[in-house]
C-alpha cells in the first residue's frame, strides 16, 4: 500500500495537469464559437462575450497545469495553489449543473479528491516516528 501518500499526490497533480489541457480546449472553443450562446447560459460564461470566457479558461489552464507540475516536484507553494485551484474549480461547476450535471457532479468531486490527497498527503515528510 502508499502509505506515505505518494500516489494520491500524483492523482492529484495529474488531475490538476488534465484540468488545465482540458480547460486550454475549452478556451480554444470559445475562441472559435461563432453562434448565439443558449438563454441563460451566460451566467455560466462570465456574460454573454465568450472572448472573455476563452481568455479567462486558457490562463487558467496555462496556471493548472504549472501548479501540477510544481506538485510532482513537492513543492509547498504549488501544493497549496493546487488546493486554492481546486476550489475554485468546484464553485466553478456549479453554474454548468443545469446544463451538464452528470459532468458538473463529476468535477465537483474530482474537484474534493484533489483537495484532500493535497491537505491530507501533500505535506512536507516528517521523520518516522514522529
Amino acid at each position: 500500500m502508499d502509505n506515505d501518500g505518494s500516489g494520491w499526490v500524483a492523482f492529484a497533480s495529474a488531475i490538476l495537469i488534465f484540468t488545465g489541457i482540458m480547460r486550454i480546449f475549452d478556451s480554444i472553443w470559445a475562441f472559435r464559437y461563432k453562434g448565439n450562446l443558449p438563454e441563460g447560459l451566460q451566467n455560466a460564461t462570465f456574460g454573454a462575450n465568450l472572448k472573455n470566457y476563452a481568455w479567462i479558461y486558457l490562463i487558467v489552464g496555462i496556471v493548472l497545469i504549472l501548479v501540477g507540475i510544481g506538485v510532482v516536484y513537492l513543492s509547498q507553494f504549488a501544493r497549496w495553489l493546487g488546493v486554492i485551484a481546486a476550489v475554485i474549480g468546484g464553485i466553478s461547476a456549479m453554474p454548468w449543473l443545469p446544463y451538464y450535471p452528470i459532468w458538473s457532479v463529476v468535477y465537483i468531486a474530482l474537484a474534493t479528491t484533489v483537495i484532500y490527497a493535497l491537505v491530507a498527503h501533500g505535506g512536507r515528510e516528517t521523520a518516522p516516528g514522529v
